[in-house]
């Protein structure tokens, strides 16, 4: 079997998965949990099983497999990560969430996913100034990641910053793959309604 690039292939999961493309995201998880089961790589096996259980949206289940992600790689930042996403949807208390979260910035300070993911539920909290700095970390890493400047967006109108707002929107326009029309509709109407 043709070796996998687990960092490139869990990119592409986790925008399969952002965007909806559940299809595409049970292929993608799949072929990671074949190619890890074929290196007996117990941490890639349990954080790819994770992924099928979220896709199915069976979180307690991910949630166990991702703890054994972490007990076999504890240097995992994505699999912490996903532990915490796991966590929101379980409506655990949100100081775990966010130790998750810290866990995989830790461990994993150049993984943009974690970054985006505390700044996301900082704002879903209502703390949106502290959401801020997560997401502009997010697109040091990675510039070109629309849904960041999407939540960017969103942080900035809560405060009531409009004009931030549609600058972020805009940026995240312009980095939307052309596939995610819908999305970009969406965001075009929102941008036209703020510069009313």
């Amino acid at each position: 079997m043709k070796r996998v690039d687990f960092g490139e292939l869990r990119r592409k999961l986790d925008d399969a998965i952002t965007y909806a493309d559940f299809d595409l995201a049970r292929q993608l998880a799949q072929q990671g949990l074949n190619s890890a089961q074929s290196q007996e790589l117990m941490g890639e096996i349990m954080y790819f099983k994770a992924q099928q259980e979220i896709i199915d949206g069976n979180h307690e289940e991910a949630v166990n497999s991702l703890d054994l992600a972490v007990q076999y790689n504890p240097s995992d930042g994505a699999a912490y990560n996903d532990r915490a996403l796991c966590l929101i949807e379980l409506r655990e208390n949100e100081k775990q969430v966010l130790a998750d979260f810290d866990k995989g910035i830790a461990v994993e300070p150049d993984y943009a996913g974690v970054y985006h993911n505390k700044g996301w539920y900082l704002n879903k909290l209502g703390r949106h100034q502290e959401a801020i700095p997560y997401f502009e970390k997010t697109l040091e890493l990675e510039p070109g990641r629309a849904v960041t400047y999407e939540n960017l967006g969103n942080a900035y109108l809560n405060l009531g910053k409009k004009q931030k707002a549609v600058e972020a929107f805009q940026k995240a326009v312009q980095c939307l793959n052309p596939s995610c029309s819908d999305i970009k509709d969406q965001i075009e109407t929102q941008i036209k309604i703020l510069n009313q």
